[in-house]
This record gives structure tokens, C-alpha cells and sequence, in this order.
């Protein structure tokens, strides 16, 4: 059962809307889905359809505000952590979850808020699952810089470099490099010509505004306004059940998510073998197990 709707966000900047969809009914287990970016979409999360029984889980879709189907008001003082938290929070009481029922998902830039909003909130969430985001930004530029760069073509990086020193971000020639040596290896590990539908859909309609203001220009680690942005020392508070999905081959350091998840009182990791970035794109066979076994047991737990 599918139900769409669309919920008033309260703002320093007015009242705006956000796009949100149910899909499958369950009343303990209530999934919200943070999305990628800052600023992309829900539809990287479509293939949750295909992998979670609708009986077993309800979850929900949400554009957050400024991408694809919600409001994209001209605002850059929204787009803040601090400000999405709060957005979340609504979209929460919106949508009637609490502590009985909620779940919360977020993958990479979502991962990172989901997290925020733990720190919060977490006397309203049931379970929290931080898919493929490490909890440090400048550990995740070292990751960047010292493992995933020295294993591809000299040459290669050479160039992007050189195109990134001149901040020739829209070149062409940026985006083909990143997609041929660098995309199809970490993020989603498909030749491209394969890349799902949705997944392109995704890429499609990212809010570069939000993008570059809050990751930077640049693909190789964060560089906007998330660049200093750390929560290491902060796990330790987040007493929720904690499921940390990475991956072998993800942009993201999965030792680090593996380190992570001994650090949060209640937490466990999933490094999905065979997955990248997008590992429920990738490795559904170990990613959707391994996200159902973790609700199986919270639910028994309750």
C-alpha cells in the first residue's frame, strides 16, 4: 500500500513543503529514509521496493527541502546541519513515529544527519542504521587522499588534480574521468552503461547550490561547510540500537564504520563484501539481510 503526501516544514525563512511517500504498512516498524547529497533525492532508494517485504517493513520516501519533488527555495542560510535536524524532527511528528515504531535510515550525507539527529532526538527512535558514512570528515578526505587515489592510474589523478587545483569543476573532461576511474569502481561497482535507472534519475536532479555549499566542489573528500565536521568523539552518546552499514569498495573507509560501531554503546557493522557506495545497489544479497536482521532483532527487543 503506497500512500504520497506533502508535509509543511516550519523555517528561519518562512514555511516551505517536502515531498514524502509510504510504502507498506506495519505499526512497530516505521522506516524514514534520509537521502544522499546534500541536496539528491529519494530515488536511490527505490530498490528498497524490490528487497523489503511490504508486509514486514513500512518506510517512507522524503525529498528533503531543496531537492527534486520538495520546495528549493533561494535560501543558503537553510542549508545548515543544524537546520535539517530540525526538518527531520517535523517530518517525524508529520508523519506520527516514535519510539514504539520509528526507524532511521540515512545513507552518506544522510548517514552523517542521521547521526545528528540521534544526537538530538534519540529518545524518539527505536533503531538508527547509518549506511555507508563515516563519522569524521577529514578522516574520510585522508581515506580519499592516502588509499583510494594511490590505487588508480597516476595519470589519471595527475589530471584531476591539476583540473581541481584550477577549480575547473565543470569541465567535461572532471566529470568522464571521475566515472570511469573513479565512479564505477567506488560508488556504484557497474559499468556504466548499467547504472539503474533511478540511480540516474538520482544524479539527475541533485540541487548543486545545496551540493557545493555543503560538500564543495570537489568529488575526492568534503570541502564546503561539512569539511570540519567530526563526531567521533560523540558515539559514545548515541545509546540507540545502532546498525553501521559500509562496504568493501565503498568511497567510505568500512575499517573506520567497522571502528565506529564499537564505539556506539548499542552498535553493530554490516561491511557488505562485494558493495560500494551504493552497496544496496551493488550487494542487495548482503545489504537487505543484514538491515532486516537488525529490525528482526530490535523488534524482539521491544
Amino acid at each position: 500500500m503506497t500512500d504520497e503526501r506533502r508535509i509543511e516544514v516550519k523555517t528561519p525563512k518562512g514555511t516551505f513543503s517536502v515531498w514524502s511517500r509510504k510504502v507498506g504498512r506495519h505499526p512497530t516498524r516505521k522506516l524514514l529514509l534520509l537521502h544522499g547529497g546534500p541536496g539528491s533525492s529519494h530515488n536511490g532508494f527505490q530498490i528498497f521496493e524490490q528487497y523489503l517485504p511490504l508486509d514486514e517493513v513500512e518506510f517512507y520516501y522524503y525529498d528533503q527541502l531543496g531537492s527534486h519533488r520538495s520546495d528549493q527555495p533561494d535560501e543558503p542560510e537553510l542549508w545548515s546541519v543544524a537546520r535539517f535536524v530540525d526538518e527531520v524532527e517535523q517530518v517525524r511528528c508529520a508523519l506520527d513515529l516514535d519510539v514504539q515504531n520509528f526507524y532511521l535510515l540515512g545513507q552518506s550525507w544522510g548517514g552523517l544527519l542521521a547521526m545528528e539527529y540521534a544526537l538530538a532526538h534519540q529518545e524518539q527512535l527505536k533503531g538508527l542504521i547509518v549506511s555507508n558514512m563515516m563519522s569524521s570528515a577529514p578522516a574520510y578526505g585522508a581515506y580519499v587522499e592516502n588509499v583510494l587515489l594511490p590505487s588508480m592510474d597516476p595519470a589519471v589523478v595527475k589530471e584531476l588534480k591539476e583540473l581541481e587545483a584550477v577549480e575547473d569543476f565543470s569541465n567535461p573532461r572532471y566529470k568522464s574521468l571521475l566515472m570511469e576511474h573513479y565512479y564505477q569502481y567506488h560508488v556504484l561497482r557497474m559499468p556504466l552503461d548499467q547504472w539503474p535507472e533511478p540511480v540516474m534519475r538520482m544524479l539527475e536532479h541533485v540541487n548543486r547550490d545545496i551540493y557545493v555549499r555543503m560538500q564543495g566542489p570537489s568529488e575526492l573528500g568534503l570541502r564546503g561547510t561539512l569539511a570540519d565536521w567530526d563526531r567521533s568523539r560523540d558515539l559514545g552518546r548515541i545509546t540507540v540500537p545502532t546498525l553501521v552499514i559500509g562496504a568493501a569498495h565503498d568511497t567510505m573507509d568500512p575499517e573506520h564504520m567497522k571502528w565506529m560501531a564499537e564505539q556506539l554503546p548499542n552498535g553493530r557493522s554490516l561491511i557488505c563484501p562485494n558493495g560500494s557506495h551504493l552497496a544496496q545497489h551493488d550487494d542487495p544479497d548482503h545489504y537487505f539481510p543484514g538491515l532486516l536482521r537488525f529490525i528482526d532483532d530490535v523488534d524482539n527487543i521491544h
